[in-house]
């Protein structure tokens, strides 16, 4: 298929990129071999290495340091080499309006705008966040260069590279906060000369064979210039939905034919190494914060035979316990009664319950990374706790891929 350029915007470590990409490795689980019918499961293979899309990464954006140091190793190692701007979206979009920077024109933007302002675990400012597009407080806030308003500027990107179909993501608690949803919408719906932006729509990862009880409203609009009439009216009907459809059931579903049982903990987590047998930076990683008592957030074992937590970026060390200790209520006696310690999610853990493949190495000392930061076990919690699970971009993806010749007729 021909290739198909991508912009990616508040990129993080990778995980929409990864999964826009394919081409990496998740369990064998996490695949629906009657809806996924391009991958081939081999029997008893724990496994399985997705192929890649048409789709090739070749620009992307985050402000933090370590979004960089993690992403740009990762994705050299795999081929992907492409540009990656440190600069806030801010900065680099009024450079644009001067003619002083130049975004390429692509086919598709993607981008996660910061979530924190919409999310249900902290403040919920939405538009009126008290941060700057740098995440350092202002109190002249709010405007549209706060952190609650960067869709905005996502806007204005899209302005700028024209793509055929833009998709961006956020959290769930943004669809219950006021108007800010519909508001969204419209102002996407007014980008250049019209996009047909369709009502968003909440995914949760748990349906497309990720581990995790995390859901994500997804916003998709597509360039009118490239639709034909009738095009138009299949999309706003929903007799062409470009969303993809759930390979997996949940645990408080019912069983559906065609479905396959949701993954598991258990299932991703069964082949590691403790911590001090492995030799995996990643799975040595692990934060020593203590029990502070079940009304602090973070403080609850994970299920082995149910979906894991949502990986959370603003943890402050209380990511889920591993293994709580049986004073506390932890239901794993038996194996620490076998010798395994009561313990939190390494950085492994946390990275395969969000599917990122082993392969990368989200600990590296600072002689890898120019000798003047390291990626430590906090860090990487909070870059893959802010990431999209890559498999879930991967059904994203391979959705419009299927859809792409179908939709751009023109």
């Amino acid at each position: 298929m021909t290739s198909k350029k991508v912009l990616s915007l508040f990129s993080g470590c990778g995980g929409m990129d990864l999964g826009f990409e394919g081409g990496f490795i998740v369990n064998s689980k996490s695949l629906n071999p009657g809806i996924h019918t391009d991958i081939i499961l081999k029997k008893e293979e724990l496994w399985t290495k997705l192929p890649k899309t048409s789709f090739k990464i070749v620009f992307a954006n985050d402000i933090l340091r370590e979004a960089k140091a993690s992403y740009v190793p990762f994705f050299e190692n795999r081929g992907s080499k492409h540009i990656f701007e440190s600069e806030s979206i801010v900065d680099l979009v009024k450079k644009a309006e001067t003619g002083s920077y130049l975004f390429p024109k692509v086919d598709v933007v993607i981008g996660g705008f910061p979530c924190q302002d919409f999310s249900l675990a902290g403040k919920r400012k939405g538009f009126n966040s008290h941060k700057s597009h740098t995440g350092k407080i202002d109190e002249e806030m709010p405007n549209e260069e706060n952190r609650g308003q960067l869709y905005i500027w996502m806007r204005k990107v899209i302005e700028f590279s024209k793509p055929k179909v833009f998709i961006a993501e956020n959290v769930k608690g943004l669809v219950t906060l006021g108007d800010v949803k519909k508001i969204i919408e419209r102002d996407f719906r007014s980008v250049d000369d019209g996009y047909l932006v369709l009502n968003a729509k909440v995914l949760h990862a748990g349906n497309f064979g990720v581990p995790q009880s995390r859901e994500r409203v997804i916003f998709i609009g597509f360039n009118k210039r490239y639709l034909s009439k009738e095009i138009i009216e299949k999309l706003e009907n929903g007799h062409l939905d470009p969303y993809p459809s759930p390979t997996h059931y949940l645990p408080n579903q019912e069983p559906k034919q065609g479905l396959k049982k949701y993954v598991s903990v258990s299932d991703v987590l069964c082949d590691l190494l403790e911590p001090d047998e492995a030799n995996d930076p990643a799975q040595r990683a692990f934060s020593k914060a203590k029990f502070y008592g079940k009304h602090v957030q973070g403080q609850t074992e994970v299920n082995l035979s149910a979906l894991g937590p949502t990986i959370r970026a603003e943890h402050h060390g209380n990511i889920e316990f591993r293994r709580l200790p049986i004073e506390f209520g932890g239901k794993y006696a038996g194996e620490i009664e076998s010798g395994k310690k009561p313990r939190r999610l390494t950085v492994r853990e946390c990275a395969r319950i969000q599917t990122f493949p082993d392969d990368y190495d989200f600990i590296r000392p600072a002689t890898e990374l120019g000798g003047e930061f390291s990626l430590s076990g906090s860090n990487a919690y909070k870059v893959i706790g802010n990431a999209v699970p890559p498999l879930m971009g991967y059904n994203i993806a391979r959705r419009l891929e299927l859809l792409w010749d179908d939709i751009f007729q023109k």
